[in-house]
């Protein structure tokens, strides 16, 4: 079975051509087997790139647990390099679902192939419900979350997946590494919730590490970064067009005024390709 390593600000998955290949019985199982680190490939989740009816394409995407997720932003924009660089859609301006939710997006070329992607990741989710989370608002701002024996306030919403926004004086691995898997399993959370920890450097410009659910660290979260802008807003600490510097790189985010649609842009790399072994 063919395969493309590739990342978007470091975030990296293995993406697998379901155009020109079948798809996989168990991807499941071969996301874990493939996303580890040290007996396979290494990533942080397995990328399938499928036909679709009603888009260019449909991405599936499986974390290196092995539990399939709703929406990645950074595999998204490689899922959007991918088919226009292999000659799967020839046009600048592409259309992508994910878990049933259509995403479009604007190809930034550079000597013929992609080199940006500004992906429009539609409505935040505010309802509480929805995110899902049982935590009290509509929104969830600011929140306090009982956890570790101490209360700290979370701003949560969901971008297509669900968010858990901590602003923090420092980050600390004492925040992303300690607390960030207690949240992510929260109780108030039933289908688990990403992490984000934020240090606020101005009004246009945020630090971030992210906790990704069934994944843990992660150098880059794409939707993440969109939800951090939608919570400094919300929070009165940001305005809409942020800069988000993450481990991996950095992602210019803008969440508009005028269709309250949130917009992405940053980076899609292809690293390598190769052949993993059938079983």
């Amino acid at each position: 079975m063919k395969f493309t390593k590739m990342h978007g600000a470091g975030n990296d998955y293995i993406y697998i051509d379901c155009f020109s290949q079948p798809i996989p019985q168990d991807p499941q199982a071969l996301a874990r087997k493939m996303s580890d680190r040290h007996y396979g490939i290494g990533g942080d989740g397995l990328i399938l790139i499928c036909p679709s009816e009603i888009a260019d394409a449909k991405m599936r995407m499986f974390n290196v647990d092995g539990t399939p997720g709703e929406m990645c932003g950074n595999a998204i924009r490689c899922v959007a390099k991918y088919i226009y660089d292999h000659g799967l859609a020839e046009k600048d301006r592409l259309q992508i679902i994910s878990a049933g939710t259509v995403y479009s997006m604007d190809l930034l070329l550079e000597n013929g192939k992609v080199d940006q992607v500004r992906v429009d990741m539609n409505d935040p989710i505010l309802a509480a419900g929805k995110i899902p989370t049982t935590l009290p608002g509509d929104p969830v701002v600011d929140v306090p979350l009982h956890v570790d024996g101490r209360a700290i306030p979370v701003t949560c919403l969901s971008m297509g997946n669900p968010h858990c926004i901590v602003f923090v004086d420092e980050l600390t691995d004492a925040w992303v590494r300690h607390l960030g898997p207690m949240i992510e399993v929260h109780h108030q959370f039933p289908n688990r919730t990403n992490v984000e920890f934020v240090k606020i450097q101005s009004r246009q410009n945020v630090d971030q590490r992210t906790w990704e659910r069934g994944s843990g660290e992660t150098l880059a979260c794409g939707s993440g970064a969109s939800a951090v802008c939608v919570a400094g807003v919300l929070t009165g600490r940001t305005d809409r067009n942020l800069r988000v510097h993450l481990l991996g790189g950095d992602l210019e985010i803008e969440w508009q005024e005028s269709n309250n649609h949130v917009t992405m842009t940053g980076p899609a790399v292809e690293v390598f390709t190769g052949e993993w072994p059938d079983d």
